[in-house]
């Protein structure tokens, strides 16, 4: 769930990362030493020690105009979730086109520090971050994982603004990113929360058992795999105690790029930072140093002129090599250099198609899946559009089948030459 901000509403950033960090106090106290302390708005960890609020028919003030808003939800004062509701009968989608975009307009101090935003009609229900579109409101489909309420309205509230379920999507789910038109905010999806959760749950397993497989995350096309990977990463780092290393691996430079570029628009990794190798040298250099993120092509765990074996680069344990698409490369030499190179890291593979074709290597290598977000899904919640078959004329059908026969010929010349 994305949402493109002004330039009028890019405080809503810094209030964020207000929010989630604190403030960073100093003050010289009599004997004229500095004192340094970190000012907490919100205990993440322990919603009790919080003070929660939902209220009901709240009027609020704008500079010309007054609005009543339905429902509110206050943690320490701030108001994190707004839910605007319209009667049974009526279109969620009303709720959208009648009040959010005006209160957008009337009352935009009230979304600054906002989370999402949950839109019902009493059943149906949809849940966006701030300014999203209305395309980009979806449904929260469950309040644990597969579980699911009795309407939709009880699912989202439930999955989403109980207080441990809340304190944990505003910390960890929720990005902003500088984009080409502006200012994009992003807030996890249902499967995009319960997967990255997932993962966390699957390193500290591994954590306890000295096991290397994390494990596969199958989210399929157009599920948001990037977002998941960025949040995972984050949340490692500011939860599990550790000098935390993750080496972002992909097998073609567009998802390189890809990748790299929704990091450093996110903010986890800076503009000036050097950690995409650009060389095989340069990625080695990147290894023996102590960067959080370090970005590569698996081609380029290669070894170099005179080497027998590839060397190994970095023996802690705090690494984490997260490949992203590259299954053809997963069980050659290159990936037996990668781990050559690695021997204490763990390994999770993240895919968008179906692991049918060679699973039981890919269970060899990265473990079991961690987390399934399949098609199937995705066209239900309308991340992806349906895949229609249909069978080709008799004429090209000849056609295919000269092209396959005219192909296995020339893979049994090739094995001949072996």
């Amino acid at each position: 769930m994305t949402a493109l901000f002004s330039s009028r509403r890019g405080a809503s950033r810094e209030l964020y990362d207000l929010l989630r960090d604190g403030y960073l106090a100093t003050w010289r106290d009599d004997r004229g030493e500095q004192q340094t302390v970190r000012i907490a708005y919100v205990d993440w960890r322990d919603p009790a020690r919080n003070e929660w609020l939902a209220a009901n028919q709240m009027w609020i003030a704008g500079d010309l105009h007054t609005r009543r808003v339905d429902l509110v939800l206050f943690v320490n004062g701030i108001p994190l979730v707004l839910a605007e509701f319209k009667e049974p009968g009526r279109s969620v989608r009303a709720a959208y086109d009648e009040n959010l975009t005006d209160y957008r307009d009337t009352i935009p101090q009230l979304f600054w520090p906002n989370a999402f935003v949950i839109l019902s009609n009493g059943s149906a229900a949809r849940l966006g971050a701030t300014f999203s579109p209305w395309a980009q409101f979806g449904e929260w489909k469950w309040i644990d994982e597969g579980k699911r309420g009795r309407v939709e309205l009880e699912t989202a509230i439930r999955g989403t603004c109980e207080p441990s379920r809340l304190l944990d999507l505003v910390e960890s789910f929720v990005a902003y990113r500088e984009q080409p038109g502006g200012l994009v905010k992003s807030l996890a999806r249902y499967h995009q929360y319960f997967g990255v959760n997932a993962a966390m749950q699957a390193l500290e397993r591994i954590r306890a058992t000295g096991d290397k497989q994390l494990g596969v995350f199958w989210h399929t096309q157009g599920a948001g795999k990037s977002l998941s990977m960025l949040w995972f990463t984050q949340k490692v780092l500011r939860l599990v105690p550790g000098g935390w290393t993750f080496v972002l691996v992909t097998d073609r430079k567009e998802l390189d790029d890809q990748l790299h570029d929704t990091f450093v628009d996110a903010g986890a990794v800076s503009r000036e930072a050097d950690v995409q190798a650009d060389t095989a040298a340069h990625l080695r250099d990147l290894l023996h140093a102590d960067h959080r993120y370090v970005f590569t092509l698996i081609h380029k765990f290669r070894l170099r002129e005179g080497e027998s074996e590839m060397p190994v680069l970095s023996a802690r344990s705090d690494v984490i090599v997260i490949t992203d698409e590259a299954h053809r490369t997963q069980y050659d030499v290159l990936a037996q250099n990668m781990r050559k190179a690695l021997p204490e890291a763990a390994f999770m593979g993240f895919t968008g198609t179906p692991l049918v074709v060679g699973e039981e290597l890919t269970r060899r290598e990265f473990g079991d899946y961690v987390s399934i977000y399949n098609f199937r899904d995705a066209i239900a919640d309308g991340a992806t559009v349906p895949l229609f078959y249909e069978n080709r004329i008799p004429e090209l059908q000849l056609v295919n089948e000269a092209f396959d026969e005219e192909l296995n010929e020339i893979l049994e010349e090739g094995r001949s030459r072996r």
